[in-house]
């Protein structure tokens, strides 16, 4: 059987029903064959999520001359904004990323892109490091919460607007203050965040 069939269908799995619900029976099951079958490309459920992240870092493409080529600031927040992209195209699968760091051939050549402009941008080896690493660690935690509530302009922030709308002012006066713009669009949030992740490293890199 097609490794490439096998982990679509897997990824398949997790959009519908969630990560949890992915095990080598499911999937042996949604693919009409038996356990032995995966257990020849796969030794364990570990080793099968790793190729279904790795399939989704795939979907990234971005080429690492034209990265460097436009220094190590928008060229960071445009992986951002492209990898929070393609991760809030999967209802679930991005849930996978908490349970083992990405270390296929597609995770490895973004990051290795990544370290590259940072290297580049004048980042010692140890900073250029922790860097990527923070940054990926945000654009997951940011593409799991949109994945879990839908993004932003669902029901749920009209109803969040209307119940700060009404907040007492005598018991909540700084609430009150800020009512008028709560609740944050989630897009909006991950922008500014990425304003002072950026902020932070540029003055890191200078102090250093």
């Amino acid at each position: 059987m097609p490794l490439e069939r096998i982990v679509a269908t897997a990824l398949r799995i997790v959009e519908e029903e969630g990560s949890d619900a992915l095990s080598m029976r499911t999937l042996a099951q949604r693919l009409g064959s038996g356990t032995a079958t995966l257990y020849r490309h796969f030794d364990n459920r570990a080793a099968l999520v790793a190729h279904v992240v790795d399939r989704m870092f795939g979907v990234v493409e971005l080429n690492g001359d034209e990265l460097l080529a436009m220094g190590w600031e928008r060229a960071l927040r445009t992986v951002a904004h492209t990898m929070f992209d393609a991760l809030a195209r999967h209802r679930n699968a991005a849930r996978l990323l908490v349970e083992q760091i990405p270390m296929g051939p597609n995770a490895m050549a973004l990051r290795e892109r990544c370290v590259a402009v940072l290297l580049d941008g004048g980042f010692p080896p140890r900073m250029a490091a922790y860097a990527y690493a923070t940054l990926a660690r945000y654009v997951l935690g940011f593409a799991v919460q949109v994945n879990g509530h839908g993004g932003a302009g669902q029901p749920d922030d009209a109803q969040s607007a209307a119940v700060f709308q009404s907040v007492d002012p005598d018991l909540f006066p700084a609430t009150a203050a800020v009512a008028g713009v709560m609740p944050v669009p989630i897009e909006d949030e991950f922008s500014f965040g990425l304003d002072l992740l950026f902020s932070g490293l540029a003055r890191l890199r200078d102090e250093g």
